[in-house]
């Protein structure tokens, strides 16, 4: 709901719109409903999208909210990501220690991230990584009660609701994000040519070259929800900046590398997941089904 009043107001501002001129409308996602179990075990990213993407293609709404990383990178012909808003914070957050040396040994982790609990065990083999889902307080509030020693949140989904001061930041060569991560896009009907001129006014040149290519990565993968993948790009001038990686469910395995390519060139972050792919060890081809 932040990030949709986010999104609202940034529209009503660029229109000149009075403020509440936007109509929220309030979907309760399977993915807010089932929150005892990993998202892979129940229907992966669709979890998100399937219910707003309904919404859309019914025209109940013009146009739906998401956190890029939690949208799947394959998405349906008939709905367009019309804008990608700037992003600020892409890194993760430790919560419950300093960092993750810090850490007790055998301390118990709560994620139900594949990638966040593969790069955990890649720094710290010792720790105990158990499933935990729910909103940000529902995390929080789990770790207050002890039912972890520590958890990892995005910083772009505390800064959203102004906890900024939460946490520790964790370095991308312990823990790079997961692709599209602290990014908000805004999907439309391909049709709807009004909506798709107006969202053009919130799109980011720079944010959109950065995720599509993370995503591009993610894509040419074939990975699942159960693959720990993570990739970050940054824009140089007119280039991208690709850097990204691959792991084995137990994090024993990685395979990291970067690629500097023309924004909007995709097929060159497609080539890097595959070339990776290509010399990854079976503990980290398994996973993935372009392998």
């Amino acid at each position: 709901m932040v990030q949709a009043r986010k999104i609202a107001s940034a529209l009503e501002v660029v229109e000149r719109w009075p403020a509440g001129h936007v109509e929220i409308v309030s979907i309760k996602t399977s993915g807010d409903k089932i929150t005892d179990r990993p998202l892979a075990e129940v229907g992966g990213k669709a979890l998100w999208t399937k219910e707003l993407d309904a919404a859309l293609l019914n025209g109940d709404i013009d146009f739906a909210v998401h956190s890029m990383k939690d949208v799947e990178v394959i998405r349906p012909v008939e709905i367009r990501l019309a804008a990608i808003r700037p992003r600020v914070y892409v890194d993760d957050k430790l919560i419950g220690a300093e960092s993750i040396d810090q850490l007790k040994k055998g301390a118990v982790v709560g994620t139900s991230s594949p990638r966040r609990a593969a790069q955990l065990l890649a720094a710290r083999p010792d720790l105990k990584i158990i499933p935990m889902r729910g909103n940000v307080d529902t995390r929080l509030k789990k770790l207050e009660a002890g039912e972890v020693d520590a958890t990892i949140l995005s910083a772009a989904g505390l800064h959203r609701l102004k906890l900024d001061h939460v946490g520790t930041s964790i370095p991308f060569d312990i823990m790079l994000p997961a692709p599209g991560q602290g990014a908000l896009g805004v999907e439309c009907r391909a049709e709807d040519t009004d909506c798709l001129q107006l969202l053009k006014l919130l799109d980011d040149a720079g944010s959109r070259a950065t995720v599509t290519a993370e995503r591009a990565f993610a894509r040419a993968l074939g990975g699942s929800c159960l693959s720990p993948v993570a990739a970050l790009a940054t824009v140089e001038r007119t280039k991208v900046f690709l850097r990204a990686e691959i792991l084995s469910v137990d994090g024993k395995d990685r395979v990291r590398d970067e690629a500097s390519f023309p924004c909007g060139n995709d097929a060159s972050a497609e080539k890097l997941a595959l070339d990776m792919l290509e010399r990854a060890p079976e503990s980290i081809r398994r996973l993935f089904a372009k392998a």
